[in-house]
């Protein structure tokens, strides 16, 4: 008996309709999309994480060609090791760059403090308490008279 016989003696089934999903149960999405945890970032501050970011990397490309290049004994070997050197400096010196643009943008603009915040909580109750205060001061004070004790024009 051939397979090609042996196929055609097995009975073959109707191919069945897709399943449709139940109504309880609806389809997962792919992914979920939460909302930022953190805001975006000020942009000179961007721009300085930018500046130190191609830095570094081509710090570490110059590292390299110069570890490749001491490998080999080349004569470029000497220069390259010291423009990194040189470069190594320049890349910690923008890193920290970011560090200080970072530091002085929340000193200028202030951070933005959340809800939950002591300090914001502590500015109220303080705040309170000098409304408080103030209330009680004018309602015991003797009440002012308005208009009298002032230059007359006659």
């Amino acid at each position: 008996m051939d397979t090609h016989e042996r196929r055609a003696e097995t009975p073959v089934s109707a191919p069945e309709a897709a399943p449709a999903y139940d109504e309880a149960y609806p389809p997962r999405p792919l992914w979920v999309e939460e909302p930022k945890a953190r805001r975006r970032m000020a942009d000179p501050v961007r721009t300085a994480a930018v500046r130190a970011v191609i830095i570094t990397s081509l710090t570490l490309i110059q590292a390299m060609a110069a570890f490749l290049l001491s490998l080999t004994g080349s004569w470029l070997a000497f220069p390259t090791v010291i423009s990194s050197v040189a470069s190594t400096v320049v890349a910690t010196w923008a890193v920290l760059d970011v560090w200080v643009t970072r530091q002085a943008w929340n000193q200028r603009h202030g951070v933005v403090s959340e809800p939950s915040s002591t300090a914001r909580q502590l500015r109220r109750e303080r705040r309170r308490a000098r409304r408080a205060a103030r209330a009680s001061a004018r309602e015991a004070a003797p009440p002012r008279r308005r208009g009298t004790g002032g230059l007359s024009r006659a």
